[in-house]
């Protein structure tokens, strides 16, 4: 018997709108978003309830009531984004189905992927009409991601092992991320920076000068945020080990220390594995292979350089070391850690669609 709050609503289709429905979910090239929301509707046409609904396809039990009642009120264009305020649409379902399949599953003659104008002189509609139906179904034939699949024959083990310590890191124990940024140059600009005035940005020179090179070892903290780090000349295995030191020297003794890290050849040395032979509290756990994105420590990186290196000037190597200490000062003053979402499952998943769709 159904709780209290809103009744279900009873989904009927037509067979034109099963039929479409059912090509929506099966195409191998439907936005996801549109493929889980014809599933959805589906589902609820056979007389699921919300919640085996949810279960069955591993989405929230709110998300099978939203798009229930947005078909019932709707029906196949409730399955879009919400439309946005204005003037209704003068455009058929037939039309909109035909603008997001060609858009999925054809190129035109003289380009890699349609453009709106194109879109839009093939169906003798405007081109705002095309930019808002991409939109509505979340299609952007300009843009290609890149990927590559990891080869690494322990990549399921790894995957489970590196998710576990971020989401249910282990007690008495903590958990660091930890890379090298390596050739990190100290680069002067050819002239001085001009500052922002209003209407005018800052402006650079596009050349620059060189003036020498540092490496950043990093060890983020997951559970806190805070960083440890050492500047070096190089990101020899030395460099690594005298790292290794100062984390070892930082971290209360009567903690375990587990390390995620990369598979680079320094991280992996003799004189690597002999270090952790005589410091048992540390535990390595690899990336996969290609894996470098989780490593958590390469967000921190990334906010680095875009908030600190990207724009500025250096005319030598101490003034690059002294920029980027006071940062990571400034940084540890207030840290931020980052959050870690996705469970092992979602990933596996999002890797076994990758590998069906390029085995086809």
């Amino acid at each position: 018997m159904s709780g209290p709050g809103r009744p279900t609503v009873q989904i009927e289709l037509t067979a034109d709108e099963r039929s479409t429905l059912q090509r929506w979910a099966r195409r191998p090239s439907s936005s996801q978003a549109l493929a889980l929301r014809s599933r959805i509707v589906l589902a609820c046409a056979e007389g699921g309830t919300n919640t085996a609904i949810a279960s069955a396809l591993g989405v929230n039990k709110a998300t099978v009531g939203k798009w229930r009642h947005r078909f019932a009120a709707e029906r196949l264009e409730g399955l879009g984004d919400a439309p946005r305020p204005g003037a209704a649409r003068t455009i058929g379902d037939e039309t909109i189905e035909a603008v997001v399949v060609e858009t999925l599953e054809t190129t035109p003659k003289d380009a890699t992927h349609w453009s709106t104008r194109a879109m839009a002189e093939r169906h003798g509609i405007s081109r705002q009409t095309v930019s808002e139906i991409w939109r509505a179904f979340g299609l952007k034939p300009w843009r290609q991601d890149e990927f590559k699949v990891s080869p690494d024959p322990d990549l399921i083990e790894k995957i489970r092992d590196l998710v576990g310590l971020y989401m249910s890191p282990p007690v008495a124990a903590a958990v660091y991320a930890v890379d090298e940024k390596s050739q990190i140059q100290a680069l002067d600009r050819s002239a001085p920076i001009l500052p922002m005035l209003p209407t005018t940005p800052q402006k650079a020179t596009h050349d620059y000068v060189r003036n020498g090179t540092l490496d950043l070892f990093a060890a983020l903290n997951i559970a806190t945020g805070t960083v440890i780090t050492d500047l070096r000349k190089s990101h020899k295995a030395a460099d690594f080990i005298a790292f290794l030191g100062k984390v070892d020297h930082e971290v209360p003794t009567d903690l375990d220390v587990h390390v995620i890290l990369d598979n680079l050849s320094t991280h992996k040395t003799p004189a690597v594995h002999e270090w952790l032979l005589r410091h048992p509290r540390f535990h390595f756990h690899f990336t996969p292979t290609y894996g470098s994105w989780m490593n958590l420590v390469e967000r921190w990186f990334s906010a680095l350089t875009t908030k600190k290196l990207q724009r500025s000037a250096h005319r030598s190597v101490k003034a690059l070391a002294d920029d980027i200490t006071a940062w990571v000062e400034t940084w540890n003053e207030n840290p931020r850690p980052f959050v870690w979402h996705k469970s092992a499952e979602e990933i596996l998943d999002r890797l076994a669609g990758y590998c069906t769709a390029i085995n086809k």
